[in-house]
């Protein structure tokens, strides 16, 4: 069934904070030290809990997303914040003209937590985000490689069984979709789940359209459990053993989160 956080949103927002101060952030620091009047994007912000920390460096802060509800969220979460002028948080498209206008060339960190999974043409995405860098900057993405248990996010499901079962996600379009009926599945959470299913983002995927789109691989981490797993089942988060990581393809299948920096 759905955890939590899949329907509380201050649960949600607590553990964003948590796991960007505890992680992100650290990991985000190796190569792009967090410092006083730096600009920061976060791309699918969702209720901002992500961007508090880097606020609280003295970084300038930006969050966009498409769900006007959850900006309506993060503008009260972090109200405070917003006020003062250390955050804002815009319900628009990354693609849109007075976006694009304004922000050219502005930030110095991008971010993408959990977001890159959920985005149609890839390739041509990740191309538009470094119209947005200053010199020097860099983008940081974080997501699940589509093989991992549960890289279909079928978690999100309120039947037990739906949420519960690994790697069924990997089925057929044809065998898939009709098991989420099966299951009581809301249109909405359907739909949700089939378009992951065809972004399909792997390990390998990802560093081809890197390296396609001129951007260098400037740190990398991959988890045998993700940090957020911290948060949603009370394990501890662990790195993946070193010579899982080095087996294209079947890493993807082990490895359930995986964080890049790329400039």
């Amino acid at each position: 069934m759905a955890l939590k956080q899949h329907t509380d949103h201050k649960v949600r927002f607590d553990q964003q904070v948590d796991n960007s101060l505890s992680y992100v952030m650290p990991f985000i620091e190796q190569t792009k030290p967090i410092t006083k009047g730096m600009n920061v994007l976060e791309v699918g912000t969702g209720e901002g809990g992500v961007l508090k920390p880097f606020a609280d460096k003295g970084a300038f802060c930006v969050g966009v997303d498409l769900n006007e509800d959850r900006i309506v969220l993060a503008n009260e979460f972090l109200e405070e914040y917003v006020t003062a002028g250390k955050i804002e948080f815009l319900f628009e498209n990354i693609y849109d003209a007075p976006f694009v206008k304004r922000f050219t060339g502005f930030f110095d960190v991008i971010m993408l937590k959990d977001v890159i999974e959920h985005v149609p043409e890839q390739e041509k995405f990740i191309a538009h985000l470094i119209t947005f860098l200053k010199p020097g900057g860099q983008i940081f993405f974080g997501f699940p490689p589509w093989y991992m248990p549960f890289g279909g996010h079928q978690q999100v499901c309120r039947t037990k069984w739906a949420s519960k079962i690994p790697y069924y996600h990997i089925l057929p379009t044809f065998i898939y979709k009709p098991l989420l009926k099966m299951a009581g599945e809301h249109p909405f959470v359907i739909r949700e789940l089939l378009e992951i299913k065809d972004t399909q983002i792997t390990i390998e995927r990802f560093e081809r359209i890197v390296k396609k789109c001129g951007l260098k691989i400037l740190k990398k981490e991959h988890y045998l459990i993700n940090p957020i797993y911290k948060y949603k089942f009370g394990l501890k988060p662990r790195v993946q053993f070193a010579p899982i990581t080095w087996i294209p393809f079947f890493r993807n299948f082990l490895t359930t989160c995986v964080y890049y920096t790329v400039g």
